[in-house]
């Protein structure tokens, strides 16, 4: 078994500050930060613990290759000189994905063939054999050029890791779970004061600060791609498994998801079943304007509907007006608004104390954080 591994964790760009505070929470070194991605070298149980519990990461990658391609060549000699016998089985399904960016090599189709063509006829020396089944378990390589530069990677994850397996169904325009995630760890939210959504649709927001509260790892209830492979340590899995099951706290919390659509919290509340965090999440079928909160140092996290989504312009207007009311009445809450509206802070007439640019999506929207006082501040302190 290989002792380390280059691991590459890809990043909505915007959130790699907050997957990197992630990283140093579970405990990884010399953590390499750029544009959507967080490397580092690390072990098998690293990429199991990174899969299990990164809350708003992508995925998880093992970096296998970097070199300059400016050829076909260049693409066939260096990954057919790499020992694809230590990762990949006999009859293993290879798909090989690929990207071009600024690059001389910018046929896609024809980078991720040789790329192919390369694995297969190494692994053809390995195996003295020139035909193989595919038919065990799934190998997901990439090669990305960009500049010339050519980068190979095996995923680990599977399916993109804002799957977290809980959200059987959901409403229109649903936010990823992974956003929702960095959304409240980027808030001041303690974990132990109460958490309100105003426009909660599915659930999502909701359902990741209970996962967050009760310290429940993310993938814990999912599968990954590297539970299959045969290099791969399944005692590692299991172990880390455990781990998490042992970490999820007893801890109460209080969280209120409401919204105007009654289909949307019927949809909310079965998600939460999902999650296994319904008995902490009170979900409440209303209008903004008929919310009624305390001044308790509440935390609010919104992504209310904004342009597209919600079609009369009028009804728009209503809801700014009420978050304007409430923004204005509650003194003690602290507020956090994802939209796309850029003329935000005008409709609600009021000032953020911070902004922050992200992607729902492809959509770019701004983070509109309104900080209210601590209990510290108030006595003084």
């Amino acid at each position: 078994m290989i002792d380390n591994y280059n691991i590459y964790i890809s990043t909505v760009f915007g959130l790699e500050s907050v997957v990197k505070k992630e990283c140093e929470a579970l405990g990884f070194k010399d953590l390499k930060v750029s544009n959507s991605k967080i490397e580092f070298v690390g072990s098998q149980r690293d990429i199991v613990k990174a899969n299990l519990w990164l809350r708003s990461a992508e995925r998880v990658y093992i970096k296998l290759l970097e070199f300059k391609a400016l050829t076909f060549e260049d693409i066939y000699e260096n990954v057919n000189n790499f020992d694809w016998e230590n990762y990949l089985s006999e009859n293993g399904k290879i798909l090989v994905s690929g990207k071009s960016l600024k690059s001389k090599l910018y046929s896609i189709s024809d980078n991720q063939a040789i790329t192919k063509k390369a694995i297969i006829n190494r692994l053809s020396k390995k195996y003295d054999k020139s035909w193989f089944d595919e038919t065990d378990e799934e190998y997901k390589i990439s090669i990305s050029i960009l500049n010339d530069i050519a980068t190979v990677r095996l995923d680990t994850s599977g399916v993109g890791l804002h799957k977290r397996g809980y959200r059987t169904k959901q409403n229109e325009a649903p936010m990823k779970e992974t956003l929702a995630a960095a959304l409240i760890q980027i808030s001041n939210w303690n974990k132990k004061s109460d958490f309100i959504d105003l426009f909660c649709g599915s659930g999502t927001i909701p359902i990741e600060a209970a996962l967050i509260a009760k310290n429940i790892a993310p993938g814990i209830s999912r599968s990954f791609d590297f539970i299959n492979w045969k290099f791969f340590d399944k005692n590692i899995y299991k172990e880390e498994k455990i781990n998490a099951y042992n970490s999820i706290n007893d801890k109460d919390v209080k969280i209120i998801g409401f919204d105007i659509d009654k289909k949307a919290i019927e949809i909310a509340k079965e998600n939460a079943v999902n999650a296994g965090v319904d008995e902490y999440i009170k979900f409440v079928v209303k209008d903004v304007k008929d919310v009624g909160l305390q001044n308790n140092f509440a935390t609010v996290i919104s992504n209310p509907p904004y342009g597209e989504r919600i079609g009369e312009k009028k009804d728009l207007e209503k809801i700014y007006n009420a978050i304007s009311k409430i923004t204005k009445k509650y003194t003690t809450l602290s507020f956090y608004f994802i939209t796309s509206d850029g003329d935000f802070e005008r409709k609600i007439n009021m000032k953020s104390d911070k902004k922050r640019k992200l992607y729902n999506g492809r959509i770019e929207v701004n983070y509109y954080q309104f900080y209210g006082p601590s209990i510290l501040d108030l006595l003084g302190g």
